[in-house]
């Protein structure tokens, strides 16, 4: 009933850009804190940006300057727009929603919280 998809991955060369988007449907999407993750292999589950109902932002160190959030009411769509993109951004990425999501999570844990499943963004040299 529930739906969370992600799009927009894909392969670019250091310094370039992506926009990865997440459109969702079931829930009051005007109500719902939302958030994008990001998991390399070996690495741990890693917030990389949230927004919340009321639209305050937040970014994590290593993204702040580079990446933006933003969410579209009429499309019920969150978008991350990912610019001067570098070796490390290159994970899979995750988009949830719910109260409580900016607090962290495991990417795609069970619970109150509405996962996608991902979608690939890889950064080549």
């Amino acid at each position: 009933e529930v739906q969370v998809v992600e799009s927009g991955g894909g392969s670019v060369q250091t310094g370039g850009s992506l926009r990865l988007s997440c459109t969702t449907s079931g829930f009051i999407f005007d109500d719902t804190d939302m958030a994008w993750y990001r998991q390399a292999p070996g690495n741990e589950c890693e917030l990389v940006s949230s927004i919340t109902s009321g639209g305050v932002t937040y970014y994590e160190d290593s993204v702040k300057g580079r990446f933006t959030i933003s969410r579209d009411s009429g499309e019920n769509t969150v978008y991350l727009q990912m610019i001067s993109l570098k070796s490390e951004d290159t994970a899979l990425y995750y988009c949830a929603a719910g109260e409580g999501v900016q607090f962290g999570g495991n990417c795609g844990a069970a619970g109150s919280i509405y996962w996608g499943k991902g979608t690939l963004v890889t950064i080549s040299s």
